[in-house]
């Protein structure tokens, strides 16, 4: 995939292309395919190895790859997040905009709020 930006709907679609042909190989090589708790399970190691790779980015502790690899680990999580949110039938567009909207409405009110001083 090269050439123009993807909107989130072409990004799910060819996310749950690559889902697919996941499940075809799991099949042809296990005799089975993931289930969505197998799935899930499989972002979590993906987040734990982006956890990783940004503490080494932060000088915390060493990893090889450099920001190449966080760049694949970022795009691989937000291909578990997209497929996850196809097989939950999770509008994503409609929820990242209510919560994104919810979280600027309370960030900007406690932001009016009187401060306090922290000392």
């Amino acid at each position: 995939m090269t050439g123009d930006r993807l909107n989130l709907d072409q990004l799910t679609e060819h996310a749950m292309w690559v889902h697919a042909l996941y499940d075809e190989l799991n099949h042809k090589e296990r005799g089975r395919t993931w289930n969505r708790e197998e799935f899930m399970l499989g972002f979590v190691g993906d987040v734990g190895d982006l956890a990783k790779l940004v503490m080494a980015q932060e000088g915390a502790r060493e990893m090889p790859g450099g920001r190449e690899v966080l760049h694949h680990e970022l795009a691989d999580c937000l291909w578990s997040v997209l497929v996850l949110a196809k097989l939950y039938d999770v509008d994503l567009d409609t929820e990242f905009r209510r919560t994104v909207g919810e979280l600027e409405e309370a960030i900007t009110a406690r932001l009016t709020e009187p401060s306090s001083e922290v000392s």
